[in-house]
């Protein structure tokens, strides 16, 4: 569950400037260091300004987007920003206890961004992801792993413990299984949520080239950079 200190929007006029690379992850995940800055980062003032005019304008297309989609989800979305010190450049999507989705944004990741159409690839990616029920499907997959690993332990004979640490597993690689697959959806939909806003997810999507290629790593938890760009490249030729 979400645990941090959230700033209203008003209040990201504070940003400090920071040279970490965005990058889409998990919670509690490594942040990868940056490879190539680019362009330089806008000021403090301009990246507060356009934090707040993205939300402000894409919310409510990925809300309208979410009810055309969906059936009986909660299309409310709740964007905030965490605050902690020393959190890398970050986002990332979530419930809360009722339900209802919450985008994240650490002030490194607003801070770090080129432009506004960054900002706004990032959120529409982060929508994309309550749309498309990711959250849910993760689970399921990881309680499938769970199951399954710790049927062949019991099988093998196996005692409580070495059960206990198969569903674990299980439950790791289950998760992990089509994390890549959920993450290019999310780009071919963010990319559609992000276009119809009135951002340009082509020119939002170029901070795939400043960050770490994580390569195709097996179980590994995001496709190559290259494959994410050439998802969204192919999504806006078919708008």
């Amino acid at each position: 569950m979400l645990k941090k200190t959230l700033l209203p929007l008003a209040a990201v006029g504070a940003l400090a400037a920071c040279e970490v690379a965005p990058v889409i992850q998990s919670p509690g995940s490594a942040a990868p260091t940056t490879t190539n800055p680019g362009a330089p980062a806008m000021s403090a003032n301009q990246a507060a300004r356009s934090f707040v005019q993205v939300v402000q304008t894409l919310e409510p297309v990925a809300e309208r987007e979410c009810r055309a989609r969906t059936t009986g989800v909660n299309c409310d979305f709740n964007i905030v920003v965490d605050d902690r010190p020393g959190q890398p450049a970050n986002a990332f999507q979530t419930l809360d206890k009722q339900g209802r989705p919450v985008v994240a944004f650490t002030l490194a990741l607003i801070a770090d961004a080129r432009n506004a159409d960054e900002l706004a690839f990032v959120l529409g990616h982060e929508t994309a992801h309550h749309i498309s029920g990711h959250i849910g499907r993760q689970q399921q997959n990881a309680v499938a792993g769970a199951v399954i690993f710790a049927g062949l332990a019991t099988l093998s004979g196996g005692g409580a413990e070495a059960v206990r640490t198969a569903q674990q597993l299980g439950a790791q690689v289950g998760a992990r299984s089509y994390s890549k697959a959920f993450e290019l959806e999310a780009d071919a939909l963010g990319t559609i949520i992000t276009k119809r806003a009135g951002y340009d997810p082509l020119r939002g999507a170029e901070f795939f080239t400043r960050i770490p290629d994580p390569g195709d790593k097996f179980l590994g938890t995001h496709p190559p950079n290259a494959s994410r760009i050439d998802v969204v490249r192919k999504t806006m030729a078919g708008l």
